[in-house]
């Protein structure tokens, strides 16, 4: 079957690891007989872009967009007005089947429309619990881009979410009942593999962008905490984002700056990399749909520590394949890098059986298999 992809998420040139949660799976679907077509979609005032070479190929199409809150909530009328052309020619020589939208505002939008205009059936995704967009946007704005997000999930086949926590979210402001699927994102074990050579310092690693609900102040208080038992332990940060100089500040102010390391932005390579290279991976993120960087450590046969109430406590078994604590725990927290840090073999049991759970259930292959089962229901 044919399906036409359009996402505003996806590896460019300069941004292998951006949408990779997207273009990992589609690099497996024609095992599974879906063709894509995927259009890369970014507003004219983004620099332009140009696909990853690891990608699939895709079409990057940049549509005309206004700044701020108005702008994203009109953005579907304009992506539509970029797109419907090309789709009509398109669906003129390879007829396409269904339609998959990432993200309600401006992909799913566009899909309502595009539906309206050549009969294509669509599917929505959802990739994190701001379903309705109310923490982006304030003001009158915000109860545009609710309205339209409302219309989208009620068109859609289905409204795909990536845990069932992001589903909840969804339906709860929907205001309506929806027609919903879940299918969890997934990791590529051949990328992400356990390493051979067990480092002699002790490592751990974060991966997400520097902001405050990513948890890494929480993080960075409770290696202070246990830095007198592991004055040599190395913190490896990959990211950016606002909060690095407060963060550097804090770290001068506990005496453990010495202790951490930048990294800044990183490629799909240098994370897998540092996956294999670090004792344990923690973010204690407070608001997450899922986290993809948990399965990848899973993968990599790492204990990943997460917080409770997140999508990936969906996954992570306390104590058996993951580590878990309360949002904002400190002492939890600080309780669980030290247990993990002092016990070789229970890091060696969790990581073993996290890497099991992601190769019994989680791999891009299962999203991919998932993906196609549900285009098939959806398309009929």
């Amino acid at each position: 079957m044919h399906v036409l992809t359009l996402t505003p998420f996806y590896p460019s040139a300069l941004n292998d690891a951006g949408g990779c949660f997207i273009a990992e799976p589609l690099g497996k679907a024609e095992q599974f007989e879906v063709k894509n077509t995927i259009f890369a979609v970014q507003p004219v005032h983004h620099r332009r872009a140009h696909s990853s070479q690891d990608a699939p190929p895709a079409w990057w199409i940049r549509y005309p967009a206004l700044p701020g809150g108005i702008g994203l909530a009109s953005a579907g009328t304009l992506l539509y007005a970029a797109l419907v052309s090309r789709i009509r020619k398109l669906h003129g020589l390879q007829p396409v089947d269904l339609i998959h939208a990432h993200g309600a505002l401006p992909c799913g939008h566009a899909a309502v429309l595009l539906e309206r205009e050549l009969g294509i059936p669509f599917v929505v995704t959802v990739h994190g619990l701001d379903a309705f967009f109310t923490n982006q946007v304030k003001g009158r704005a915000r109860r545009w881009c609710e309205r339209v997000s409302r219309r989208v999930y009620r068109s859609a086949r289905r409204v795909v979410c990536i845990s069932e926590r992001v589903c909840d979210e969804a339906v709860k402001g929907a205001l309506a009942p929806l027609r919903t699927a879940v299918i969890y994102n997934g990791a590529d074990p051949q990328l992400f593999l356990p390493s051979q050579d067990d480092s002699s310092q002790a490592t751990i690693l974060s991966v997400g962008n520097l902001i405050p609900s990513k948890g890494h102040e929480l993080l960075l208080r409770a290696i202070a905490a246990i830095h007198p038992r592991w004055p040599n332990l190395c913190w490896e940060i990959i990211g950016e984002g606002p909060e690095c100089s407060r963060l550097r500040r804090i770290a001068e102010q506990l005496g453990v700056a010495r202790n951490i390391r930048y990294l800044g932005r990183q490629s799909r390579a240098q994370v897998a990399a540092a996956m294999r290279r670090c004792t344990l991976f923690a973010l204690p993120s407070r608001y997450e749909g899922l986290g993809c960087v948990y399965l990848e450590a899973m993968s990599a046969q790492k204990p990943a520590i997460a917080c409770r109430g997140q999508g990936i406590e969906e996954i992570i078994q306390h104590g058996i394949n993951g580590w878990l604590v309360d949002p904002g725990d400190l002492e939890g927290l600080t309780e669980a890098l030290s247990g993990l840090l002092e016990n070789a073999q229970l890091r060696t049991d969790v990581g073993r059986a996290a890497r099991h759970t992601i190769l019994r259930n989680f791999t891009v292959e299962h999203q991919a298999e998932r993906l196609a089962e549900l285009y098939r229901e959806c398309a009929a």
